[in-house]
């Protein structure tokens, strides 16, 4: 903006003056960028709520469509000291008879103890010259029953006992790139070996081909005894084993997967018990965590729908806010934030939709072969009184006996019963009331002229309304420059007018005055 000096003849307030008479355009331009920021409050608001409703329509009330959700079943062991199990949705229910008879282990030696030629022992930074070794010499170890898959490592010049560990930490077999953990303890002066997984495939064994100077003997890669079954100092991997049900089974690890069953085996043990049944706690929470979820995002939704519109809070002009503290600021703005919302007819049809499907009937099939027509009602689940509630709070449901629930928690327990005494029905209810909802959000989320796909709200249209006002401002932004030009061209001309004559004056005063 270019510096505009006036007054200088005239002694006014060009700068008030003209501020003053282009204060309805200033408006404008306020008014524009004023609407803009409502409209970006506006549409972060919707983002937010919109990313929660995405996030329960792909999330749980997806998955409560199909009836995985509620054939949970769970299997308890008589030693839980000696087997863990994970239940899968195919599993049998049953009771069945284990027995372990093995354990997985991994293969491990415990080195024999290093020392330099003057008898001490060896430490990380004793060189190969101390051990009498030379460059060229090998450590070998074959994996698993298999003699060509070999992880071998160089002795190479300048070598001292580290830098031959660290080669053999990051070695792989020629093979199947199976690495092996190694460790060297300064304190014993030993190396350690084991295998990185249990079983007798990934075990490792030693190959010495080079006799008592061999590297691996000067290194204390040895068996203490005549092979790997008899020595002192090794542990051969193994694989695991059990008996289910009378029929033998063997695992690499000490894990076994056997129809629908994931058993992990923790120490040997005979005669336990394992007994697989329906889970209903597992079905009941998975109803409760979707009511939940569903009763937080009709809270938001009730919440930003019936606040306060805020009408007598109005935009802060930039002067307002130097007048104000931050937090004051802050809290005025949050005053508008809130009400954005407030009635607004697409939020409003959300709320309505859903409520329609939490009243709607569903015709189940019971274990007697009849056929009802079911509500959520029927199964202890309804909103609380409309006087005892808050009213953001009245579209929440309640589950009666629920523990959690301080306001059903003493009512009788219908869900848990039902769910106990016939788990189809209950299953047949929920995934159609899920279906059912789900179909709702979709159809509520479906991509238009105004609103791309999985969107609640008009984004397009609203996107398009900000780059209206982007003209808008820029247009107002002309015009209140156009405005304030001209009216500095007029007092600019006026003062010029005023300069001449005050100069004319001063001449002719000048000369009245020689005269004299």
């Amino acid at each position: 903006m270019p510096i505009r000096i006036t007054g200088m003849n005239s002694g006014l307030d060009t700068e008030s003056i003209i501020t003053a008479l282009t204060q309805t355009k200033q408006d404008r331009l306020d008014n524009a960028k004023n609407d803009q920021k409502k409209l970006t409050w506006k549409q972060d608001k919707w983002k937010e709520l919109n990313k929660k409703v995405v996030s329960f329509y792909n999330g749980t009330l997806s998955n409560m469509r199909f009836s995985t959700a509620y054939t949970k079943k769970a299997t308890t062991a008589s030693k839980e000291s000696a087997v863990s199990v994970v239940t899968g949705d195919t599993a049998m229910n049953t009771t069945q008879t284990l027995d372990i008879t093995s354990l997985a282990k991994a293969a491990y030696l415990t080195g024999n103890q290093v020392k330099d030629s003057g008898g001490n022992s060896a430490k990380r930074s004793t060189s190969i010259d101390e051990l009498g070794l030379s460059a060229g010499q090998q450590l070998k170890f074959s994996i698993g029953d298999n003699p060509d898959d070999v992880l071998a490592v160089d002795i190479k010049e300048g070598d001292t006992i580290e830098s031959i560990l660290g080669r053999l930490k990051s070695a792989e077999s020629s093979e199947t790139h199976t690495k092996l953990n190694f460790n060297f303890d300064d304190n014993n002066g030993r190396f350690y070996v084991s295998s990185q997984k249990e079983g007798a495939k990934a075990a490792f064994h030693l190959v010495d081909e080079g006799g008592e100077n061999s590297a691996m003997k000067k290194l204390g890669f040895a068996l203490n005894g005549a092979d790997e079954k008899s020595s002192t100092n090794y542990i051969a991997g193994s694989s695991a084993q059990i008996t289910l049900n009378g029929v033998d089974y063997t695992s690499e690890s000490n894990v076994f997967e056997i129809n629908g069953l994931t058993i992990t085996a923790k120490e040997v043990a005979s005669g336990i018990t394992l007994s697989t049944k329906q889970d209903t706690s597992g079905i009941y929470d998975n109803i409760k965590n979707m009511l939940k979820e569903y009763n937080d995002l009709m809270k938001e939704i009730s919440t930003a729908y019936g606040a306060d519109k805020a009408k007598k809070y109005k935009m802060l002009t930039d002067d307002q806010k130097e007048a104000m503290s931050d937090k004051e600021v802050e809290e005025w703005e949050n005053k508008i934030k809130t009400g954005l919302l407030s009635g607004d007819e697409t939020l409003g049809n959300i709320r309505s939709g859903l409520k329609d499907i939490v009243n709607l009937g569903f015709d189940i099939k019971l274990k007697d072969g009849t056929t009802a027509n079911f509500h959520l009602s029927d199964f202890g689940i309804g909103t609380g009184s409309y006087f005892s509630t808050k009213e953001e709070d009245r579209e929440a449901l309640h589950i009666d006996g629920d523990k959690d629930d301080t306001l059903t928690s003493g009512n009788t327990d219908k869900l848990s019963a039902l769910i106990s005494s016939d788990p189809s029905a209950v299953s047949d209810f929920f995934t159609q009331f899920s279906k059912s909802m789900y179909s709702k959000l979709s159809d509520m989320m479906k991509g238009t002229e105004y609103r791309t796909a999985f969107t609640i709200y008009e984004d397009k249209l609203m996107a398009s309304q900000y780059s209206s006002y982007n003209t808008k401002i820029s247009d107002a932004q002309k015009a209140l420059e156009a405005a304030q030009d001209k009216l500095y061209k007029k007092f600019s001309l006026m003062e010029s007018a005023l300069a001449k004559t005050n100069s004319a004056s001063g001449s002719l005063s000048s000369f009245f005055g020689g005269g004299g």
